[in-house]
């Protein structure tokens, strides 16, 4: 060997935590007896052996003189017959015999089996002896072949093999898996330790500051826990994150993991949930078992109302008696008189009104967090996080800026936009990430891929044309309608056009806002019937918008004065199992006439505004047609300067280090 190759660096080998070896896989030997044996039923099938004869063709051919020998194998029962070469080219023979024995020289043309060896011999001797045949018998026993028992014993080894194996599983393995196959009753719950690198921490949580203080409070109890009950404090028995999917409940969790030094189990609620019946309930006693031997420590449950939901609640009839003992289990196992110390168990959940009010109570969950939208600010930290994976970015990217630009976004929208920017730019084979590959994932995340090869009539785009222009004319000249950013005639995603307005973050919306905004949102077919005096279905999305938002006025923030101060929204979810209305069918003749009147009235308000600048919605719609994308500006130069400018626009106006005509926004109007 060459010094070179003594120097040269050993292979890598797969290092496994704590340095344990890859355990030993009873199939790596089963499957290889499985292929052998097919193999060798296989080839064995496609070997060609000797045809058989009864009693009456061997006497036959025998007495007829053309057998030149007869093999006899007595310890196998079985005479081997030869026949002369001048029978082989006999035509009664050619039919009989297999062409295996005719290209192989050695092995008999026929064979035949008998009974009691001696006698077969002495009437073989005897019927050649009567006959003055010339065949030549001959007398032999045969030396049996092991591979003629592989096959007959191969199937018996591989049963014989899968039921140890079986076995074995069934007996290994403690707590709630003792009694089950392949351990099926064991939890699936995945532990993260101090040996386990788990690279998320606090400092990847932006925003959610109020969530985040609690949760640190529960991981400091678990670290200094003299810290609180020298003051007579309890540790609490757990923590519900509650809040809109994408909103981060996943990653306080993670983070919780990357920052305790105690260990952390984390498993979904779908894994408690199995087709045999007692599974669930030996996975929670399996589980709350393993936390309590490594106590102090924490359990995450993800998406709990997979086995939290409200009991003898289900839409079906009955209810699942599977899930139901599950959350027993589970409600036990948290404050009963088997209650784990020092096991705080987290869950988080998007369905909070439909979990169960046993769970939900104090004892069980003491806290539960809630997890909303981010505001600005806090959408403008989430940026910061999501953009350190990006290698380059421009250097005059705003994160402020792009804030703004994304009213509504979660932590995970923004986490998808800015992966998508960085798509965007490599598509473009630009070197960096830029602010307008920021916009035009917005574009792209919100209303979906631009479809430029549509085929649309010159009719329908004229017809499109008016409509988004209508929509642009008056939230123009409405007061508390979104301001408009962009306005498009080039199909995207399920839409034809839309118009992209920037919301303002209410926390409290009153009724002219809502009216406004209903009025812009009915521009389009306003503009339909004042231009063209007929209507079309591309206003589909526009009715169904303008319908839930007149319905929730009127049923749910008691907004309407014939209905009255009254609401029939259930905040705890119990409506969605009941098959009846909250209201008498009166008044539900009432509600569905004021949903009617609200939407007509504005329907009405935007075909007036749209009338009396029939001129300027014409000019817009022509310059539309033209450019197929037109801004702020292209409206500004049409109507003037809006008359409704509030002095927060004009600080983000200002303020704002790009081009007013180059933002996008989240809300398009289809």
């Amino acid at each position: 060997m060459s010094e070179d190759n003594k120097n040269a660096p050993k292979p890598n080998k797969p290092n496994l935590p704590g340095g344990m070896k890859p355990a030993f896989n009873v199939w790596w030997i089963i499957v290889p007896l499985v292929l052998v044996f097919i193999a060798f039923s296989f080839f064995s099938n496609n070997i060609s052996s000797p045809s058989e004869l009864n009693t009456t063709d061997f006497n036959r051919i025998l007495e007829s003189g053309d057998v030149r020998e007869v093999e006899v194998v007595s310890n196998r029962k079985i005479a081997k017959i030869y026949l002369k070469d001048e029978a082989l080219k006999m035509e009664k023979y050619k039919k009989s015999i297999k062409e295996g024995a005719i290209a192989n020289k050695e092995l008999p043309e026929f064979t035949y089996e008998f009974g009691d060896a001696k006698l077969f011999e002495e009437k073989l001797l005897q019927t050649i002896n009567d006959n003055k045949l010339d065949a030549e018998p001959v007398f032999n026993a045969e030396k049996e072949d092991w591979t003629s028992y592989l096959g007959t014993l191969l199937p018996f080894v591989l049963l014989i093999g899968i039921w140890i194996y079986l076995m074995r599983r069934m007996s290994g393995g403690g707590g709630g898996g003792g009694g089950q196959i392949f351990n099926i009753g064991k939890s699936k719950a995945k532990l993260f330790d101090q040996k386990t690198d788990v690279k998320t921490t606090f400092k990847d949580v932006a925003g959610l500051e109020g969530a985040k203080e609690e949760i640190q409070e529960i991981v400091d109890f678990l670290k200094n826990p003299e810290k609180y009950t020298d003051l007579g404090g309890k540790i609490p028995k757990g923590a519900l994150l509650v809040g809109s999917p994408g909103t981060g409940k996943t990653l306080l969790a993670k983070a919780v993991a990357g920052e305790a030094k105690v260990p952390f189990f984390s498993l979904s609620g779908s894994d408690f949930v199995e087709m045999f019946v007692g599974v669930g309930a030996s996975r929670v006693r399996d589980l709350f078992k393993q936390a309590k031997e490594k106590s102090p420590s924490i359990i995450f449950i993800d998406e709990i109302d997979a086995i939290g939901r409200a009991r003898g609640k289900s839409n079906m009839s009955g209810s699942n008696d599977e899930r139901e003992n599950t959350l027993n289990q589970l409600l036990t196992e948290m404050d009963g008189f088997g209650t784990n110390t020092n096991v705080i168990v987290l869950a988080a959940t998007n369905r909070a009104d439909i979990l169960d009010k046993a769970l939900m109570r104090a004892g069980r969950f003491d806290r539960q967090i809630y997890v909303d939208l981010p505001d600005v600010r806090e959408r403008e930290q989430i940026f910061e996080v999501h953009l350190r994976p990006i290698k380059k970015v421009e250097d005059e990217l705003d994160t402020a800026f792009l804030a703004r630009q994304t009213p509504g976004f979660s932590g995970a929208d923004i986490a998808n936009m800015c992966n998508e920017a960085a798509l965007i730019a490599a598509r473009k084979g630009k070197k960096a990430v830029g602010r307008q590959d920021f916009l035009d994932a917005v574009d792209r995340i919100v209303g979906g891929l631009e479809k430029k090869n549509k085929l649309i009539t010159p009719s329908e785009k004229r017809t499109i044309a008016y409509h988004e222009a209508g929509h642009a004319t008056v939230s123009w000249m409405t007061e508390h309608a979104a301001p408009l950013v962009k306005v498009t005639i080039v199909p995207r995603g399920m839409s034809l056009g839309a118009a992209w307005y920037l919301p303002e973050e209410r926390q409290i919306v009153r009724p002219e806002q809502m009216l406004d905004e209903m009025c812009a949102t009915m521009g389009g077919r306003a503009a339909e019937k004042v231009m063209f005096n007929n209507i079309s279905t591309g206003a589909l999305s526009d009715l169904e918008k303008v319908t839930k938002q007149a319905r929730a006025m009127v049923t749910i923030y008691g907004l309407n004065d014939k209905v009255g101060n009254v609401t029939y929204y259930d905040s705890s979810g119990q409506q969605e199992y009941s098959f009846g209305k909250p209201y008498s069918e009166q008044t539900a003749i009432v509600i569905d006439q004021e949903i009617s009147k609200v939407i007509e009235e504005q329907y009405q308000r935007a075909i007036s505004i749209l009338t009396e600048n029939k001129d300027k919605l014409t000019q817009l719609a022509e310059i539309l047609l033209e450019k197929e994308v037109i801004f702020k500006d292209d409206l500004e130069q049409i109507f003037g300067e809006r008359p409704f400018i509030k002095e927060e626009a004009v600080a983000l106006k200002t303020s704002s280090t790009f081009p007013v005509e180059e933002t996008k926004n989240l809300a398009p109007e289809e």
